[in-house]
């Protein structure tokens, strides 16, 4: 099946989406061979019907299937028809040739007379198929082709053809009219009236549109147009005499092109009308042409009227029209061969030549040998004008454009004199020639004077040069003016007074020397700048390696290098660099010489710019070594510092940690910044506290910051305590919903069982998000382990990770670092930082020793002394099960029943060893009842009672001021240990921090279980590969006794191998375990009898007690 395409969908398109279509695509859119376009080309007859006619002049898509067929057919009005396959399967074709379309007709009527009685045109209607072989056998010449995809098919008028498709294809085809199909169009005409078929356009009118515009009709066209219409104006003429011998002498004009084609045709044949028609009054409604007026209706004559077009004295002259536009190619060729063959012995003007083209372009006359000959013509003699014109221009024209030499002059001449057309420019060419013959002669005479005028050579030259024509003596006149110019410029390079030239000059100089006429004077010119030359260039590669070379010089030998090359009168680049090298050296000395005799120390980032100006520096600096050793003894101590504070990975510099921290007082700002110095952009605290870089070389201004920063530190957290204090417990059963909620370093909601509180800015954080204390180990060193139920010696302190910045090492380590630091000959911010800091550290030592030495702090711990001995002492001999108890206190509730004589007698005993074991040894199960001593601590949580110790309120408050301040500083000091545990004796103990502790603390312990059984496993094996190697010697022994045994005829018994395989095995497995004792102290062991009974129980001493660090790296 098949379906239409429209040009206007195509204009659409191409103008809707112009700027998404490319050049190429546009080319192929205005392409003769696209079928949409070559129906309305120049040369088809088609282009001239206005109306988008279906099928002929708009394109018809067709998509086929396997064995689809078409039948046999002729295209409408025996047209051209152009199929293109535009990809699928092949399509067969079977044609039959124009000259047997009557004898196929005939064919089929005699085979199939019964249908075209019925239907006489059966064959125009597309429903009529035949077998080849049936045409074939009755004499029909039938052909066959395949078109394959990309293919075109060309059906010629009234070609009768047929096919079918191989398979699945999509194809395009449309109708095409050439000047020789006008014959064939008339005859079709004929051919419809006898079949009285409708006419898809009126054949007169096509031919009557195409004579009102000869001049637009292709000349072969205008030839054809003119052969119909004089055939189609003697029919007219005859077929109007027999109407008006018929009687009729009414006649009206009618512009039948106005009218439907449904309201002209014929009553008859079906013809549509448009010279003339026959009409009645009484019938308006039908009309017949000229060749049935006798079938038009039985009224009389005088009733009916001719209806015309054009008049018979107007469709002849339309006819001398078209005449003229047919021979008017003769015309112009009779003119243009007795112009060029100057047949009349007259040259043509060049304007009569154009114009004689320029009507052949106009009247789209066809390429011929004629019009290519006037074509060249024109051509040369447009070359001949340019050159003239070249030659008459200016001077500046004449420079830019290559001249001419005088053959070419001569032969310009020539070519103009031998035209056909007249050229009135040659006047000018034969007055140049003169022009250069005269100079020729000039110059010569010149050129033979002896010595030659530099001047004179030079005018002569310039006159040359004006006249734009190349002359063999100006060559000759160059190479004089050239060798005394280039003379001339040496002796000024050369000369004493004048300015030193560079070596680019001289190598320019000489470039130039090489290229002009070799003469004795420049010979030796060239000579003498080549040895100057070459010693400059001496000094400049000497020079170089001073400047580029590992090993630096030392500025005397600078000095002396630069003092003999001032004796060289060229300017060397190198030797100015070494000059400029030497001046900053110079001035570098002088730098260093006062920074070193200043008042103070030099700062680090000033010996650091000074050292690397003096590793950029060619010149050998006996300072600059001394000043890298002071710096890298500098970054060594803040390395060391470094090491000391910063945590692993940390996002704070050592400077920001030693100073107090800006903005504790802003806990939106603390989180915002710990956010923004994980990301990398962030301001320091040196710049908060207001220290810029000039700042931190002052002592002064880093000392008097660092104390304006202590106090805005304390007050800023005294705010941040108040503002978190006021915000909902995360452990609280029920909150509401509030912009004031704590957020975590996650950025979640710190909820439920798992969060923690921090110790010194009051916020909430989840437990598994920071570093938590470790509950079974103690933050200092005791030469005694703490008792298990000594609950406010427990380490349950926290501080977030904003808080707690740094390492915090011990006072001891940081004296040490101060002693370094005064050895060092440079000043750090980082060490008068550290300075400040000790200092600080100190002040509050001194007053937490003295408020810890008042009357009433020593009583108190005293009381906790009493109470820790009390609870160390205590029998070991009860069980765990029982509850412990503790001595009353004046704060204790009233209602707690038992005393110190109630108190366990084993668990305390049993339990006090467990936080001097390993991680792996503190989840060992308790001997006898199967828990962990992890276990026992959550048992007893419910049993813990506080406070112990009776803290009023006028010693609290000092004590938490104390502890506040402690907090802040970035040291680890004893006395802050014993302000936190008299602080937790003083009240109840934090049952749920202590649970949340426990179950933090259980999978790291369990972790630490299986790393401790895997270390001694490879213990175990690395024991035993020593245990073997000791033993290879007797292994050998062993194996020679065993083979003199059994060459001897001994063999030994099974059992006794046996025994001594087990007994090596034994011996390898005691000797791996006996290496590695499992507690220290006492060595009894624990048995259980075959019934699973406790024969005996270990007596555990306790182990020396080791510290640990409070908290974990973040």
């Amino acid at each position: 099946f098949g379906f239409l395409t429209s040009s206007f969908v195509q204009r659409f398109c191409i103008y809707r989406f112009a700027s998404l279509i490319s050049l190429h695509i546009f080319y192929f859119l205005s392409y003769g061979w696209n079928l949409n376009v070559m129906p309305v080309l120049d040369q088809s007859v088609l282009c001239h019907i206005n109306a988008d006619i279906s099928g002929m002049k708009v394109p018809w898509l067709y998509v086929g299937m396997v064995f689809s067929a078409f039948c046999w057919h002729i295209e409408d009005h025996w047209s051209y028809s152009i199929n293109y396959l535009h990809w699928g399967e092949p399509k067969t074709w079977y044609g039959v040739p124009s000259l047997a379309a009557e004898q196929l007709e005939e064919v089929m009527k005699r085979l199939t007379p019964e249908l075209f009685d019925s239907q006489p045109d059966l064959l125009h209607q597309l429903v009529t198929l035949m077998n080849p072989n049936t045409l074939m056998s009755h004499g029909v010449p039938v052909v066959r082709t395949n078109q394959c995809a990309g293919e075109f098919v060309i059906t010629f008028p009234r070609a009768y053809h047929s096919g079918f498709n191989q398979g699945y294809n999509f194809a395009e085809a449309v109708n095409f009219c050439t000047a020789d199909w006008l014959p064939a169009g008339r005859q079709c005409i004929e051919h419809y009236r006898r079949l009285r078929r409708y006419c898809v356009f009126s054949h007169e009118e096509l031919i009557c549109k195409m004579a009102a515009f000869p001049e637009k009709l292709d000349l072969n066209l205008a030839v054809a147009v003119h052969k119909e219409m004089f055939i189609m104006v003697q029919e007219e003429r005859r077929l109007r005499k027999a109407v008006l011998e018929k009687g009729i002498t009414e006649a009206e004009r009618e512009a039948f092109e106005l009218l439907p084609d449904d309201e002209r045709q014929c009553m008859k044949c079906k013809t549509t009308c448009f010279l003339s028609a026959l009409a009645c009054y009484d019938c308006p409604d039908g009309l017949v042409c000229l060749f049935h007026i006798n079938d038009l209706c039985k009224c009389s004559s005088s009733r009916q009227y001719l209806r015309y077009r054009y008049t018979l004295d107007e469709l002849p002259a339309m006819l001398h029209k078209l005449k003229i536009r047919a021979e008017s190619f003769d015309t112009w060729a009779n003119k243009v061969r007795v112009a060029l063959d100057v047949e009349d012995g007259r040259k043509r003007s060049f304007e009569e030549l154009r114009a004689l083209e320029s009507e052949a372009r106009e009247r789209r006359f066809p390429n011929s040998e004629l019009l290519q000959r006037l074509r060249n013509c024109l051509n040369e003699a447009e070359a001949c004008v340019s050159q003239v014109l070249g030659l008459v221009s200016g001077q500046d024209a004449r420079i830019e454009t290559p001249q001419p030499t005088v053959t070419e002059l001569r032969v310009l001449l020539e070519q103009m004199g031998s035209l056909p057309c007249a050229m009135h420019q040659i006047g000018d060419v034969k007055d140049v020639l003169e022009q250069v013959e005269a100079y020729q002669i000039e110059a010569r005479e010149a050129l033979a004077s002896l010595p030659p005028s530099v001047g004179l050579l030079q005018s002569l030259l310039e006159k040359g040069q004006q006249l734009g024509i190349e002359v063999p003596e100006a060559y000759e006149l160059q190479q004089q003016v050239e060798q005394a110019q280039w003379l001339d410029e040496v002796k000024q390079a050369l000369a004493p007074s004048a300015q030193r030239g560079s070596l680019v000059i001289m190598q320019e100089l000489l470039v130039t020397g090489a290229k002009i006429a070799s003469s004795p004077s420049v010979d030796k010119a060239r000579a003498e700048l080549q040895e100057l030359l070459t010693i400059a260039e001496r000094w400049e590669e000497k020079a170089h390696f001073c400047l580029e070379a590992r090993q630096k010089h030392p500025p005397a030998i600078l000095e002396a290098i630069i003092r003999e090359a001032e004796n060289i009168p060229v300017y060397l680049p190198n030797i100015q660099a070494l000059k400029d090298a030497l001046a900053k050296a110079q001035a570098w000395i002088a730098d260093v010489d006062e920074i070193q005799n200043g008042d103070h120390y030099p700062c680090l980032d000033d010996l650091e710019g000074l050292v690397a100006i003096g590793r950029d520096l060619p010149v050998g600096l006996e300072e600059l070594r001394q000043l890298e050793v002071q710096v890298l003894t500098a970054h060594s101590w803040r390395e060391k510092a470094s090491k000391t504070f910063l945590k692993k990975n940390s996002c704070y510099t050592l400077l920001e940690v030693l100073c107090p921290c800006a903005d504790a007082g802003s806990d939106t700002s603390k989180r915002s910044r710990w956010i923004e110095k994980e990301l990398g952009f962030y301001r320091s605290d040196t710049e908060l506290l207001g220290l810029s870089a000039q700042d931190l070389r002052d002592p002064g201004s880093v000392i008097v910051a660092f104390k304006d920063g202590e106090q805005k530190e304390k007050e800023g957290i005294l705010q941040l305590r108040r503002m978190n204090s006021s915000k909902p417990s995360p452990l609280a059963s029920s909150r509401t919903a509030s912009s004031a909620t704590s957020i975590c370093v996650c950025g979640q909601v710190p909820a439920g069982v798992g969060a923690l509180q921090c110790d010194l800015c009051q916020d909430w954080f989840h437990g598994q998000c920071v570093s938590v204390p470790r509950l079974l180990s103690s933050s200092r060193p005791s030469s005694t382990s703490s008792p298990l139920l000594a609950w406010w010696e427990w380490d349950t302190k926290f501080l977030c990770p904003l808080c707690m910045r740094s390492r915090r090492p011990r006072l001891e380590t940081i004296l040490s670092l101060l002693v370094a630091l005064q050895r060092l000959p440079v000043r750090l911010p980082e060490g008068e930082a550290l300075q400040c800091l000790t200092e600080r550290a100190i002040v509050w030592q001194g007053r937490a020793r003295q408020a810890l030495a008042s009357e009433d702090v020593t009583a108190l711990l005293g009381q906790l002394a009493e109470l820790r001995h009390q609870l160390q002492e205590e029998p070991t001999n009860c069980r765990l099960e029982e509850s412990p108890t503790y001595p009353a206190t004046p704060d204790s509730d009233p209602h707690r029943e038992g005393s110190g004589k109630d108190m366990p007698k084993q668990a305390p005993g049993l339990l006090s060893n467990v936080d001097s074991m390993t991680s792996h040894e503190k989840v060992a199960p308790v001997q006898g009842s199967g828990k962990t001593c992890l276990e026992v601590l959550s048992s007893l949580l419910p049993q813990l009672t506080g406070p112990v110790l009776n803290l009023p309120e006028a010693t609290r408050a000092p004590l938490e001021e104390l502890m506040l301040e402690g907090d802040l500083l970035e040291v680890t000091l004893d006395e802050n240990h014993s302000i936190w545990q008299l602080l937790q004796a003083g009240q109840p103990p934090d049952v749920e921090r202590i649970r949340t502790l426990l179950e933090l603390e259980k999978p790291e312990h369990k972790g630490n279980r299986t790393r401790g059984r895997a270390l001694e496993k490879r213990r175990r094996r690395q024991q035993q590969k020593i245990d073997l190697g000791r033993k290879s010697k007797d292994l050998v022994q062993e194996e020679l006794q065993s083979k003199k045994a059994r060459n001897s005829g001994i063999k030994p018994k099974e059992g006794q191998e046996e025994f001594e395989d087990e007994t090596d095995s034994e011996n390898i497995f005691l000797t791996s375990t006996d290496h590695r004792p499992i507690l220290k102290g006492n060595q009894n062991t624990f048995h259980q009898n075959n019934s699973g009974s406790v024969v005996s129980f270990p007596s555990l001493t306790p182990l020396l007690h080791h510290s640990c660090p409070q908290q974990e790296e973040l």
